[in-house]
C-alpha cells in the first residue's frame, strides 16, 4: 500500500471529543470516523486490523469445534416475544415498521434468532453438543456512549451459542470457551486480561463471567483479593465486613430535628456512619409489592443484587408509595410497617450489628439502639451491599482493592431459559423430548481494537502487536527527488511485497518529520528507512515501533531479516497465547 493512496488523513491536533488516548488516536491515525453518536466509519487501517482480529477469533472458535453461521440484524418483534424479552428491554431496543405495518427491531443480540435457526435443524441428542458462531453488526442504543470504539450504538460482535444435553457438558464446554479466549486475547497482543465473576443481566441464567482488560481507562470497577486472586465485577463481588457487635441497650425515641442523612443524623447525635441503618424504599418487586431495603449506615446499596432478588429493575418510590405502608419518608424505620404491603429485605452488614440509630417513622425523630434480632425478628439477611476499598475477602483473609477495567469479551451460562420459553426440544435416547442447554460467548470486535491500542501505546501513537497491525513492514523513502533513493524504495518495497510481507510504503515527498509522525500514528512494528546517507554507507537504517531499538542492514538483508522479525514476533505471541490457554 502507498501512502500516497492511502485514504484517511493523519493530524497532529487531539480532537476536543476524545475522552480516551485511543480516541484521539483513532481519529488522528485516520482509524475511523464517527457518522453519528456511537456510530463510526472504518477507514483502511481500523479495518485491516478489525478483520485480522476477526481471523484470529474465528481461528480459535473453529479450533473448539465452531461453525460459522450468519443471522440477520432486522429480527421480528413475534421472535422476541417468545422469548418474554421484547416487552422487558427498555429503550436501548431499536424497535421499527416495516413499510406493512410489521413490528421488527434491529438485533442487540441473537439469542432468540440462533433458537428459531437451530430449533428445525438439531432434533436428536446424536447432534449434541453443537456450536454455531458469527461475527455480524448489531445495535444498541446505547445512552452513554464514549471512548471512541470502546462503548458505541452500533458494533459489530462475535457471538456463539452452544447446546448441550447436561449440565457438566455445559460446564465443561463453558472453560473450554474460557480458554479459547484466552488465546483470543493474548494473540490480539492482551495476555493481561482476567476472568472475573459478573452479573448475567438481561441475558438470563445463573453464572456469567466477564473478560477484563485492567486499565486505568476502563468504566468497569473490578473488586480483587491481593491474596487469593479472587476477581469480580463490582456489581456482584461479595465482601467481609466487620460486625459490631453490643450488648442490647434499650430502644430509645430521639428528636432529630430536620435530620434526614445518614451524615446529618449521626453528626447530631454523635455516632458514627457505620452506627445507623439507612433504609431505602424501591416502588415494588416481581409481585407489585413496594420495597423497604436495609443496609448499614456507611454501606451502599447494591441495586444489580437487589434487581436479582426482587426479579425486577429497582426503581426509587415516591412518598405516596412510602407513605401507604406506614412509613415516613426521610425518617423511615423497619418496625411497626405493614409486612403484607411491604417486602422487607435486609443486608447482612445488619446481622449482628447492635444498638443502631435508624428512623421512627415520625417525622424528626430517630430511634436509637435498634437491635435486628430483638426488634425486628425473624427477618432473613441477604447481601446486598455494594463492596468497598480494604473490605475483606470472601474467600480467604485478604482484603478488596477496586480496580478499572475495559470490558473485552463475556460468557453466560443461559440454562433453558431460551430453549423453554421458544419450544426448541430435541429427542433423547429414549425418545423422549427434552430441552438442550445454552451457554452464550460474546467479543465486541471494535471495542477489542480501541482496547489494545489504548494500553499499547505510547505519546505518539499505537504500538501494533506484530499480529493484529494494519501493515507488518513499513519502508519511509527520505528525499524521493533522490533518483537513487527513489529506486532503491521502491525496490525494497516491491521486494518486501514480493515475499508475501504486509507493506506500507511511505511514497510522499514529505519531511522526516511528517513521514515518522504518521508511522507512529499507524504504528506498523517494522520500520525501514532509506535516505540518500544511508544509501552512501551501503545501508537501510531499521527501527522498531514497540521498543525503540534501531539499528542498520545492507539492502540485501532487508527482506530475510524483516522475514525473521515477524516471525520471531509471531512465534513469541503464540508463546504467550499457549501459556494463556
Amino acid at each position: 500500500m502507498r501512502m500516497s493512496q492511502l485514504v484517511g488523513r493523519r493530524y497532529k491536533e487531539r480532537p476536543a471529543e476524545a475522552t480516551l488516548e485511543s480516541h484521539a488516536f483513532l481519529l488522528r491515525g485516520g482509524y475511523a470516523r464517527q457518522v453519528a453518536n456511537g456510530i463510526y466509519s472504518l477507514l483502511p487501517p481500523g479495518l485491516r486490523v478489525a478483520a485480522k482480529i476477526e481471523r484470529i477469533i474465528r481461528e480459535e472458535m473453529d479450533r473448539i469445534g465452531g461453525q460459522e453461521i450468519l443471522m440477520p440484524v432486522v429480527l421480528t418483534r413475534e421472535l422476541w416475544e417468545e422469548s418474554g424479552r421484547y416487552a422487558d428491554v427498555g429503550p436501548e431496543l431499536a424497535r421499527f415498521k416495516d413499510r406493512g405495518g410489521r413490528d421488527l427491531l434491529l438485533a442487540m443480540t441473537h439469542e432468540e434468532a440462533v433458537v428459531h435457526l437451530c430449533r428445525d435443524e438439531i432434533t436428536s441428542y446424536k447432534q449434541l453438543p453443537a456450536m454455531v458462531y458469527q461475527i455480524q453488526t448489531k445495535f444498541r442504543d446505547e445512552p452513554r456512549s464514549r471512548g471512541g470504539l470502546i462503548r458505541v450504538r452500533e458494533f459489530t460482535m462475535k457471538d456463539a451459542y452452544s447446546f448441550h444435553q447436561t449440565q457438566a457438558d455445559l460446564d465443561a464446554y463453558y472453560e473450554e470457551c474460557a480458554e479459547a479466549y484466552r488465546r483470543i486475547f493474548a494473540r490480539c497482543g492482551m495476555p493481561e486480561t482476567v476472568k472475573i465473576q459478573s452479573d448475567t443481566g438481561m441475558m438470563g441464567g445463573k453464572v456469567a463471567h466477564e473478560f477484563m482488560l485492567l486499565c486505568d481507562a476502563g468504566e468497569d470497577t473490578i473488586v480483587a483479593c491481593d491474596g487469593c486472586g479472587y476477581l469480580a465485577n463490582l456489581e456482584v463481588a461479595e465482601g467481609r465486613i466487620a460486625p459490631l457487635p453490643e450488648e442490647p441497650a434499650p430502644l430509645e425515641k430521639v428528636h432529630t430535628p430536620g435530620k434526614r442523612t445518614i451524615d446529618e443524623v449521626a453528626e447530631f447525635l454523635g455516632v458514627p456512619p457505620e452506627r445507623t441503618a439507612k433504609v431505602v424504599f424501591y416502588d415494588s418487586d416481581s409481585e407489585g409489592r413496594p420495597v423497604m431495603a436495609l443496609v448499614r449506615g456507611d454501606v451502599e446499596m447494591n441495586e444489580t443484587k437487589l434487581a436479582k432478588i426482587i426479579q425486577a429493575m429497582p426503581e426509587m418510590a415516591d412518598d405516596a408509595t412510602i407513605r401507604s405502608v406506614g412509613a415516613e419518608p426521610g425518617f423511615a424505620s423497619p418496625m411497626e410497617i405493614d409486612k403484607d404491603k411491604c417486602r422487607i429485605i435486609v443486608d447482612h452488614t445488619l446481622a449482628g450489628a447492635g444498638n443502631l440509630v435508624c428512623g421512627a417513622n415520625e417525622p424528626d425523630y430517630h430511634y436509637r439502639n435498634f437491635n435486628l434480632e430483638r426488634d425486628l425478628p425473624g427477618t432473613e439477611t441477604v447481601d446486598i451491599a455494594t463492596v468497598r476499598e480494604g473490605d475483606g475477602c470472601p474467600n480467604c483473609d485478604g482484603s478488596l482493592e477496586l480496580k478499572r477495567g475495559i470490558e473485552v469479551g463475556n460468557i453466560f451460562q443461559l440454562g433453558r431459559k431460551y430453549t423453554e420459553s421458544m419450544a426448541m426440544t430435541y429427542l433423547e435416547e429414549n425418545g423422549e423430548e427434552a430441552y438442550p442447554i445454552m451457554g452464550c460467548y460474546g467479543i465486541g470486535v471494535g471495542r477489542l481494537l480501541s482496547s489494545v491500542m489504548e494500553v499499547k501505546r505510547d505519546k505518539f501513537g499505537p504500538i501494533w502487536p506484530i499480529s493484529i497491525a494494519p501493515w507488518q513492514v513499513q519502508v519511509n523513502a527520505i528525499g524521493l527527488d533522490n533518483e537513487e533513493v527513489r529506486a532503491a524504495a521502491e525496490k525494497l518495497a516491491g521486494d518486501l511485497s514480493a515475499a508475501g510481507l504486509e507493506v506500507l510504503f511511505d511514497d510522499r515527498d514529505e519531511r522526516p518529520g511528517v513521514q515518522f509522525a504518521d508511522a507512529d500514528l499507524l504504528g506498523v512494528p517494522y520500520r525501514l528507512i532509506v535516505s540518500p546517507r544511508n544509501l552512501k554507507q551501503g545501508q537501510i537504517e531499521w527501527k522498531r515501533r514497540d521498543t525503540g531499538e534501531t539499528g542498520f542492514i545492507e539492502p540485501d538483508e532487508a527482506v530475510e531479516t524483516a522475514q525473521r522479525w515477524i516471525a520471531d514476533g509471531l512465534a513469541a505471541i503464540d508463546a504467550v497465547a499457549d501459556q494463556a490457554g
